[in-house]
């Protein structure tokens, strides 16, 4: 069986001739350190892993659209700990927005929300560009050089990450833009509401994408974050209607909930995803429990994720990452279609022992 057999029999919440295996991306960092610059498929190949490559289709957008959203980045140098700060002013017919961030070898983050008063989503919701178009080339070319060694995995045009709420929480502080929906609900309904929007039009170009899987959701979703009541009411409708349109463009959708999830199981099955990650263990700082997972909605939902890497990659053994792997297994293989893979991004680790979590998996016979 070949890999991309492998891993889209588990997406089909099947059972293939092994575990699939993959990471949650390859961070630059580690590629950098760790592995001598490979890349991600140098990387993949190396270890014998099952590829899970995230592309995403480029956008075409017109002269006046550009025009009306004009970015002025401006760097504000490098700190003593190797921290870049960035500040950027964009300038629209209505006013100006404003954020700042910071990045480092490992991530970047946002210092100040570009989003803090519905003033500013107007003009935000008004004039920040709309694709006119879709380019499909990098999708393509990473397909025919993936072959059937993987899946293609991409994400949703969104201006943060995967759904309205999680994206709405990139733009403006968490805490504030859950305290809007606590005290002004009808105002956040209308912000997430012009997010979905915005996300199914462009969808619609979709129509052809090679792209196997799209992953929406993230940590803001989580029940680390906020309660399964706050999700029903102010998440949920909006995947629902998202994932309604995936599908009928032929896309599987992974909700990702990196953090707290096992309140939400059922949520995420009502929300029409097909599959669930990361399955973050409490070691980590999330709550999963795959065996009962899998008992509650494997026969509903994939699972991608579940291993914990610090524990595994930075600061195991081969033989305890052969373990690990094997509970993983025996949590799942009754009853959920499964694709081990580290709960989140690493950026540490002996490649001693990802070799071992990837022969392990060649173990784990179905």
């Amino acid at each position: 069986m070949t890999s991309r057999e492998r891993m889209l029999i588990a997406l089909d919440n099947g059972r293939p001739d092994r575990l699939p295996c993959q990471v949650h991306g390859w961070m630059n960092y580690y590629l950098k350190y760790y592995l001598g610059g490979n890349d991600w498929y140098q990387a993949y190949e190396r270890f014998g892993m099952d590829f899970a490559i995230y592309v995403s289709p480029e956008y075409i957008y017109s002269d006046k659209s550009l025009a009306n959203w004009e970015c002025n980045r401006i760097n504000q140098g490098c700190d003593a700990d190797g921290n870049d700060f960035w500040e950027e002013f964009i300038t629209t017919p209505k006013g100006i927005l404003h954020h700042a961030g910071a990045r480092n070898e490992f991530t970047g983050w946002e210092t100040e929300y570009l989003i803090k008063n519905l003033h500013d989503f107007d003009i935000w919701h008004e004039f920040c560009p709309l694709p006119s178009g879709i380019d499909f080339t990098k999708l393509k070319e990473n397909k025919e050089r993936l072959g059937d060694r993987g899946i293609i995995r991409s994400h949703p045009f969104s201006p943060g990450q995967g759904s309205p709420w999680q994206s709405f929480c990139t733009m403006m502080d968490m805490q504030d833009a859950i305290m809007l929906g606590m005290d002004s609900p009808e105002v956040l309904h209308h912000i997430l509401d012009c997010i979905l929007q915005r996300t199914l039009a462009v969808t619609e170009m979709w129509v052809g994408t090679p792209a196997d899987m799209i992953e929406i959701g993230g940590g803001a979703g989580s029940s680390t974050v906020i309660s399964p009541d706050f999700y029903r009411e102010f998440g949920l409708p909006y995947d629902q209607q998202q994932n309604k349109l995936f599908h009928e463009i032929g896309l599987k959708v992974v909700n990702h909930f990196c953090g707290g999830l096992m309140p939400m199981l059922e949520l995420v099955v009502e929300s029409g995803a097909d599959g669930l990650e990361t399955m973050t263990p409490p070691s980590m700082g999330g709550d999963c429990n795959l065996s009962e997972a899998s008992r509650r909605v494997g026969d509903k939902l994939f699972f991608i994720g579940g291993f914990d890497q610090n524990a595994g990659f930075e600061k195991g053994s081969p033989k305890l990452v052969r373990q690990m792997v094997l509970e993983c297994f025996e949590s799942t293989m009754d009853n959920a279609g499964y694709i081990i893979a580290p709960s989140d991004h690493f950026f540490h680790g002996n490649p001693e022992n990802l070799k071992a979590f990837a022969d392990a998996c060649k173990e784990c016979v179905y």
